[in-house]
């Protein structure tokens, strides 16, 4: 192992951790992928790393050049020992096919080790929701007499009325916002932009918002559609925070994330009939077999129904 701190070899093939670093920058600029995507590829690349270097019977840095399939085998095995969910698995797994097939295509190997892989089955998961009853008496339960909670009640009816997620909701601008059509300009995952729209009530409770916010937007340069009360950009630790409050005033038996409101959007739009491909496009969702998840949910609550009311269930 170099002592200079390099991670070349002697020989100077990149180790996989040099690999891993390029590879990096190359997603970082080329594919323009969110913070958080591309801390999750350090994460789960720096992982295989460190296994492969302890792998290592003279715990050198390996050479990405030297990694087999075998090797990517034993990380498998590895992460499961660790209790390692599937989803778990199945994203590290995702990024080294990312890694190696790159350097596949630059020319640095002759194949991707990590395509033979294949994924843990998952545990078949269905989102949470709430009843639409429920999504109401949460929305209802909002103190509109101060400017914070009509500020609160417009953005959970945002978040509930649009099917957003929490991270699209706080990256919202005011020019974003087209509140006579009442659309929304939301910039989502891989920096895909689409056009949402939003209800009757959550324009009220917008306009409600905006004109109760004026004193606090006039002391700010801040663009953000929703501001906290020093006039900062609210973030998604304060919907959160907002969202478990109205959960305790209400007394909800139940945790509620941000996301089971977009979830509760989806099945409630299912449910009343909507096709699954218009709200793939509402939920900005790639691939429609990630929307098929709430026909399941959909079916589960008729189900739930069916054993409660049937005298012969």
């Amino acid at each position: 192992m170099p002592t200079d701190g390099s991670c070349q070899t002697s020989y100077n093939r990149p180790t996989v951790i040099a690999s891993i670093r390029a590879f990096l920058r190359h997603i970082d600029q080329d594919r323009e992928q969110s913070p958080e995507t591309l801390r999750a590829y350090a994460n789960d690349l720096n992982d295989l790393a460190a296994f492969l270097t302890r792998l290592s019977e003279a715990g050198e840095i390996p050479d990405a050049a030297e990694i087999t399939t075998h090797m990517l085998r034993s990380w498998v095995a590895d992460l499961r020992q660790r209790s390692l969910a599937a989803t778990s698995i199945s994203r590290r797994l995702s990024a080294a096919r990312s890694l190696f097939g790159w350097l596949a295509l630059r020319g640095e190997l002759d194949a991707n080790p990590a395509a033979e892989l294949q994924n843990p089955k998952q545990p078949e998961r269905l989102p949470d929701r709430l009843d639409v009853e429920d999504v109401s008496t949460l929305l209802d339960s909002l103190d509109q007499r101060t400017p914070a909670g009509r500020r609160d009640r417009a953005l959970l009816e945002l978040l509930y009325g649009a099917g957003l997620r929490v991270s699209e909701l706080v990256g919202l601008d005011l020019d974003d916002l087209q509140l006579r059509a009442r659309t929304a300009r939301v910039l989502g995952k891989g920096n895909k932009e689409r056009i949402v729209p939003f209800g009757q009530q959550a324009a009220q409770a917008i306009t409600l918002y905006l004109h109760a916010i004026l004193p606090v937007r006039e002391r700010s340069a801040e663009e953000a559609l929703f501001l906290n009360l020093r006039g900062g950009r609210l973030s998604a630790r304060s919907v959160r925070r907002i969202l478990d409050r109205a959960v305790r005033e209400i007394a909800l038996s139940r945790h509620v994330h941000p996301h089971v409101l977009r979830h509760s959007f989806a099945t409630h739009l299912l449910e009343s009939g909507m096709d699954l491909r218009t709200i793939q496009e509402l939920l900005g969702h790639v691939r429609l077999t990630t929307t098929q998840r709430y026909t399941n949910v959909s079916l589960k609550h008729v189900l739930e129904v069916y054993d409660q009311s049937h005298p012969r269930a």
